[in-house]
């Protein structure tokens, strides 16, 4: 019961930061702000949350798992119910990174709880729960988003849906997760220096990835100074860590192939990943006029099946023939089926076009990242649990933000160079029909909307290639075999994660 509480929780952190997100045009609507204002709000949140991500596996060790679970959860939940009633920009921006912070630990604890409490013979099916925080809950968060502002017709439930959830999961924690001793001695070896460096530099360098499509990058000289500050405090953060003697993340376990091998895979998908649902539904917006409620079904046709599919995975990891590489291999493969379907896409398209492309992605997804998952844990000591699930996550949440803004700058490089290819066609056409006016406004909006869609397929066909190449990578990771399913016997799982 307490893991399923940890599970809801680290669900209530994936809404906390997509659901806001997507239903942005309303919140920046009812709020009465600009665009470009209402744009920071998800910079802020994702900035927070990936300062927190490194240390927050420490603090729980420190605090214990069970009350520090509990502070963090309590205290995103009561900013979730009080920002609605914020009106003034620059204090929402300050609660909003604030939130990111708090949220940003609920999903790190969610790996040390599942290694923790579960024991070998259905531990993978806790790895399945916690690769629901990549497949289920951003896909999930699409259909909620417009849930909110269509269905309830109340843009304060953007805020306010994951406050069921999260007061349910507030009671299976406190209940479920043992009470164990805090260990306040710990504050005399932490790497405070480090962490002085790495919180900034890691917050600053998402708001220049965030948002250096927007403001175009090194021509900003925002995102100039944020690249170079964040890199170099970032760099240090790094070095601190490496040569101090009590770390809050271990980076010398990144020498071992299926870490530093697997976790460079892992990135990349996080950012391929990015084209299962967000790509559709962004280039249906102005395609179709589509509001999100009419898009909203890629995300459950995505989301819904990886409540079962998570751990139809870690049941086939279980049996004797199977080789997790090779079933990692083959979730790339249907990945790369995914984007080469979606490829296809032309300026008629609606919903019902994207669906075989979707239903590539539900499969794929989980049969990449369960085995990967398990061919990583496989190789940590039970005493590293802790340092593994700081690195993982610092990576899905730095991955989440790399693949957005991969995704923003092939799109608007793209778009440009098709827009600028039709318009010399346009041009053509026009001096070989000399005697004929062509009508410039719908030959503007024509152009406009072929060069999206042109960019689309072409970003399609670039993460399809990625995770072409990706899976014959990821056959040379350290062959780990299945775990036993059922041992003869087995000790009972911990009742808290063990201190690094």
């Amino acid at each position: 019961m307490g893991l399923l509480g940890a599970v809801l929780a680290a669900i209530v952190a994936g809404l906390n930061n997509r659901v806001p997100g997507l239903a942005l045009a309303d919140l920046q609507g009812a709020l009465g702000l600009a665009r470009d204002d209402a744009s920071w709000l998800n910079t802020a949140y994702a900035a927070g949350e990936l300062a927190a991500t490194p240390f927050a596996t420490w603090f729980a060790i420190t605090f214990s798992l069970r009350r520090f679970h509990l502070g963090i959860l309590a205290g995103a939940l009561a900013l979730a119910a009080l920002m609605p009633f914020v009106r003034d920009l620059h204090l929402l921006l300050a609660l909003r990174t604030l939130q990111g912070l708090l949220s940003g630990g609920l999903v790190p604890l969610l790996m040390v709880a599942a290694l923790a409490f579960l024991p070998p013979p259905i531990r993978l099916h806790g790895l399945a729960l916690y690769a629901l925080t990549s497949t289920f809950s951003p896909n999930l968060a699409t259909w909620l988003a417009a849930w909110c502002v269509d269905q309830l017709q109340d843009w304060r439930w953007v805020y306010w849906h994951v406050l069921p959830i999260g007061l349910l999961a507030l009671g299976l924690i406190a209940w479920g997760i043992p009470k164990t001793p805090p260990a306040m001695g710990r504050f005399r070896q932490g790497d405070w220096l480090g962490m002085a460096l790495g919180v900034p530099g890691l917050a600053l360098l998402v708001l220049a990835l965030d948002q250096g499509v927007r403001l175009d990058w090194l021509r900003s000289p925002l995102i100039a100074t944020c690249l170079l500050l964040g890199t170099v405090l970032t760099a240090l953060f790094l070095a601190f860590e490496w040569r101090h003697p009590a770390p809050f993340i271990k980076l010398q376990m990144l020498g071992r192939r299926n870490l530093w091998l697997g976790f460079s895979v892992f990135l990349m998908l996080l950012m391929i990943s990015a084209t299962a649902v967000t790509l559709p539904v962004n280039v249906l917006g102005p395609l179709q006029g589509f509001r999100l409620e009419q898009s909203s079904a890629l995300g459950l046709i995505v989301g819904l099946p990886q409540l079962v599919l998570g751990s139809a995975v870690a049941l086939l990891l279980y049996q004797r023939w199977v080789d997790a590489r090779q079933l990692f291999a083959a979730g790339l493969l249907l990945i790369a089926g995914g984007c080469w379907l979606g490829s296809g896409i032309t300026s008629d398209w609606m919903v019902a076009q994207f669906v075989p492309a979707e239903i590539a992605y539900a499969i794929g997804l989980p049969m990449a990242i369960v085995p990967l998952l398990f061919l990583a844990t496989s190789v940590v000591q039970p005493a590293e649990g802790a340092y593994v699930a700081g690195i993982v996550n610092t990576l899905r949440a730095f991955g989440a933000v790399l693949g957005g803004a991969v995704v923003g700058q092939l799109l608007a490089v793209r778009s440009r160079f098709h827009a600028d290819m039709l318009l010399d066609q346009a041009g053509q056409l026009q001096a070989n029909l000399a005697s004929t006016d062509l009508a410039l406004g719908p030959l503007a909006a024509a152009i406009a909307r072929e060069a999206s869609v042109l960019a689309t397929a072409d970003a399609y066909r670039v993460f399809g290639l990625l995770a072409l190449g990706l899976a014959p990578v990821v056959l040379i990771l350290k062959y780990i075999a299945p775990p036993a399913s059922h041992p003869r016997s087995h000790a009972p799982a911990a009742a808290a994660p063990a201190a690094p």
